[in-house]
């Protein structure tokens, strides 16, 4: 009796494993695609910004023309998010009365910044792929900045612009050493 128990305990427990097994890790969502540049590696952190674009074409130029600018405007919007934070965050511990106006500066020099250059921008990875059945090229791009590098770039930029009081240039500097001293304290 035990045995024919057993026996039955067994077959049912191979039946779930064989049932569990053979959806081959399929989910009702798909087939999970491994995409060039992706994990921890090439996500921002505390010491860079960091993005990752792709772009598809017949013509290779123009992939890689359209990933470029997806991977930097990942950067660039990552940079403006990062800044609006600490700008709001500061501004609203110290209670300035020229509030308002700071913040417009900082937005100004975010746009400037972002519309010139991306200081230490560099390249980690590009990778092109070609379809055969659709004759298009895809690439992959990855781009990296280091925050400290980004934040004393603004401050140079920032004591250019005419428009910028010493007082608002002052506030600006304390909040972008606040920020250069984060991201050197996250360093990798």
């Amino acid at each position: 009796m035990r045995t024919i128990q057993a026996a039955t305990a067994l077959l049912f427990f191979a039946a779930i494993s064989f049932t569990a097994c053979k959806g081959g890790g399929a989910s009702p969502q798909g087939t999970k695609v491994k995409t060039p540049f992706s994990g921890s590696k090439y996500e921002s952190n505390g010491a860079w910004f960091r993005g990752v674009g792709q772009g598809v074409s017949v013509k290779t130029n123009i992939a890689k023309g359209k990933a470029d600018i997806d991977a930097k405007n990942q950067v660039a919007s990552q940079v403006g998010t990062n800044v609006r934070a600490v700008t709001d965050q500061y501004l609203g511990q110290t209670e300035n009365a020229r509030a308002a106006d700071v913040a417009d500066k900082f937005q100004s020099l975010i746009r400037e910044v972002m519309n010139t250059e991306l200081a230490d921008l560099r390249k980690v990875g590009e990778e092109t792929y070609f379809n055969e059945e659709t004759k298009e090229y895809t690439v992959y791009v990855a781009y990296e900045v280091r925050k400290a590098a980004m934040f004393r770039f603004m401050k140079k930029q920032a004591r250019t612009d005419r428009k910028v009081s010493e007082q608002e240039l002052k506030v600006m500097d304390e909040i972008l050493d606040q920020e250069i001293k984060r991201a050197e304290a996250a360093g990798e």
